[in-house]
């Protein structure tokens, strides 16, 4: 007998409504991540969150083969709607969830209403003279050296990063842990999935509607990404939080609260 999806992902299934919502995490995250945002859009809507493959209470779901594209984890997507019987979707997703639910929504938009994509990127890394990623290569490769050598002295260098330096310190200590409870050799190859990632081709391609929120201070995605995206994907809206850090639902949840709350509304 094949194993429960949403057992295997420990999905959470809660709200109520017409509306369905499916929350896809990021790097270093699990489902947990949302539980700033989930209590308060569950009156307007059913709520699915759950653990990417290889992430949370998940890890055993992990599959080198399955897990070694993007595309494995938006089939796992894909798979959990139709076991959780979830027809047509608001999806969001944070930062590479993002790419993830892009992915899904290019695979089968007959699936999503639209798309909330927080601090989206389709790349990490410069190309000049058209793309500001926020990265350049030597950049990665050292923080890929760094993962390899010290499991610990590259959460430490991240954290901060994905927090912003205005938040709460409290915020980035606790992005620190999750970052050092990863099992490494999954971190490892999933932050190259992630900071490579290039799909830039992909976003003309792109038919449901989607909001982009970008955040005014973010070193991981500047926000000329966003304005690049938006540009390149039809049918696409632009918001951009005056707020620092690449993680606007743990540091101003109430902000992407009210941006979800009317688009569920519409």
């Amino acid at each position: 007998m094949t194993e429960s999806r949403l057992l295997a992902h420990h999905a959470v299934l809660s709200g109520s409504g017409s509306a369905a919502t499916v929350l896809v995490h990021g790097f270093g995250c699990d489902r947990h991540i949302w539980r700033a945002v989930v209590p308060r859009i569950e009156t307007l809507s059913r709520v699915l969150a759950y653990d990417l493959a290889g992430c949370g209470d998940s890890v055993s779901t992990w599959d080198p083969a399955r897990h070694g594209s993007l595309q494995g984890h938006a089939d796992d997507l894909l798979a959990l709607l139709d076991e959780a019987g979830q027809d047509r979707v608001t999806g969001v997703g944070h930062s590479v969830g993002s790419v993830i639910l892009l992915l899904a929504a290019l695979a089968a938009p007959q699936r999503f209403e639209r798309l909330v994509l927080l601090a989206p990127s389709p790349r990490f890394l410069n190309d000049p003279p058209d793309y500001v990623g926020g990265f350049e290569q030597r950049d990665l490769d050292e923080l890929f050296q760094l993962m390899e050598s010290n499991h610990f002295g590259w959460a430490q260098f991240l954290a901060p990063m994905a927090m912003g330096q205005s938040n709460p310190v409290s915020l980035t200590r606790d992005f620190e842990r999750a970052l050092c409870s990863l099992e490494p050799r999954i971190a490892r190859q999933f932050a190259r999935l992630a900071f490579s990632v290039d799909v830039r081709a992909l976003l003309p391609r792109l038919t449901v509607p989607a909001l982009i929120v970008q955040c005014a201070d973010d070193s991981l995605a500047p926000v000329a990404v966003g304005r690049w995206m938006h540009a390149r994907m039809p049918g696409s809206s632009l918001v951009e939080l005056p707020i620092s850090g690449h993680c606007p639902h743990v540091s101003h949840p109430e902000e992407v609260v009210r941006l979800l709350r009317g688009v569920l509304h519409a």
